[in-house]
């Protein structure tokens, strides 16, 4: 899987992003526009360090913020058109995985995968 998704960041010039940076414009596009609190509690991290790669983000052009309408004090993170193509492409790569794995079994063992991952995540 960790060499389909470097297929994929290398096909979109994107080697440079670590896998953790990924995750976090993935959950950031999943959440809809989270403020740093909302994104270091789904991430299970503190603020500060989500603050820290939030800001680097920024630098490289991936997100922006904007000012709360509701709360002054607290700022929505928002994807560029950058980090949008970037959540594309790790969608991308996220589809051909799943398409590898059912063109390699039959669909008494994709059943039997579906049941086992289910399982999995529902604990």
């Amino acid at each position: 899987m960790v060499q389909m998704e470097d297929a994929a960041k290398d096909q979109f010039n994107l080697s440079n992003l670590s896998h953790t940076q990924m995750n976090y414009l993935e959950t950031i596009h999943m959440l809809g526009n989270p403020n740093i609190t909302e994104l270091a509690n789904i991430l299970k991290l503190s603020k500060p360090t989500v603050k820290v790669a939030i800001d680097k983000f920024i630098e490289r052009e991936f997100v922006y913020k904007v000012q709360s309408d509701e709360d002054q004090r607290s700022s929505h993170i928002h994807l560029t058109e950058k980090g949008k193509l970037i959540n594309q492409m790790h969608d991308y790569a996220h589809k051909r995985i799943a398409e590898l794995i059912g063109s390699k079994l039959n669909e008494k063992e994709l059943q039997l995968l579906i049941n086992l991952l289910t399982k999995v995540l529902s604990n």
